[in-house]
């Protein structure tokens, strides 16, 4: 079992239309027909959606997306039209809300690897495969790939893990064409994101990138490049061998599985709230990871 500990009750807005609550976002439309997203502080775990929001994780993913397709706007357009305030909109939105063009999605999640680690250590340790890719023997938890790699999965629905699949079964899925854009964008989007993570002192391991399409044209969609999408290192503790710290939720992860916890994250029942600590914590790494890579004071 997993999924919502307590499902939210959508805010009602003048002039919007709720369509959406996911794990992390709330989606609307508004009467312009375009899509209007909203980034909760709601964190998810081990597939479940936890009682305990980490406060301001929705504006630091919201600040640090746009940070960033600032920067990649010119290797493929995004899907933001504003990030002002919709009218009537609570004051709590601000921040955390973009207003953005209505796409016709991609069902893939794009996912980038440059690092081994992950699920694509478990296959590489099985098959020295990843994602049916052959990867070169000796390479441990952690370690640069020879180039980056296109690893696709499927979507899955709260509750349900995606599914890493080969790039074979992506074209049969979408067409040999946009199978290769897709490829394409991807790891010329993680290429130049890398370089600039790089710069700041921080390993971008992997990510994972929506696409749409509006008039035939490939858009960058959702979030991108943010702790809860990507693995972020810090370079100057990276080694190879070994799992690495990291700018995400690992503290939420690893509370939930010791004995503190008190949780069987195989059984039945929900996970329980988070100690003020690991609250705490777990927004220093969010914000954290924001000021290194844009520079900024977040307060």
């Amino acid at each position: 079992m997993s999924g919502f500990v307590e499902k939210p009750e959508p805010v009602e807005v003048p002039g919007l239309e709720h369509l959406h609550t996911g794990k992390v976002r709330d989606l609307y439309r508004d009467r312009d027909g375009h899509l209007v997203m909203v980034a909760s502080d709601r964190m998810s775990a081990y597939d479940w959606v936890l009682p305990t929001e980490i406060p301001d994780k929705g504006r630091v993913l919201t600040q640090l997306s746009l940070w960033w397709f600032d920067r990649l706007a010119d290797l493929v357009p995004h899907h933001v039209i504003s990030d002002e305030l919709p009218a009537g909109a609570p004051a709590d939105w601000a921040g955390r809300t973009l207003i953005c063009r209505s796409l016709e999605m991609a069902p893939v999640e794009c996912v980038a690897r440059g690092y081994l680690t992950g699920s694509g250590l478990t296959e590489y340790e099985q098959s020295r495969t990843v994602c049916g890719l052959a990867l070169p023997e000796g390479l441990a938890d952690g370690s640069e790939l020879p180039s980056p790699i296109f690893t696709p999965a499927t979507k899955a629905a709260v509750g349900e893990h995606d599914e890493n699949v080969s790039y074979e079964e992506v074209a049969r899925q979408v067409g040999a064409e946009t199978a290769a854009k897709l490829r394409q964008a991807t790891l010329a989007v993680y290429s130049r994101a890398r370089s600039i993570a790089r710069d700041r002192g921080i390993i971008l391991a992997d990510t994972k990138f929506e696409f749409g399409f509006s008039d035939g044209e490939l858009v960058l969609a959702d979030e991108v490049l943010t702790p809860d999408s990507s693995r972020f290192w810090p370079a100057e503790q990276w080694e190879p061998g070994r799992p690495q710290p990291s700018f995400d939720k690992q503290f939420v992860r690893d509370w939930l599985s010791s004995p503190a916890s008190g949780w069987d994250r195989h059984g039945e029942l929900p996970p329980p709230e988070l100690p003020q600590e690991i609250v705490e914590r777990t927004r220093g790494k969010y914000i954290e990871a924001y000021e290194r890579l844009t520079g900024k004071n977040w307060a």
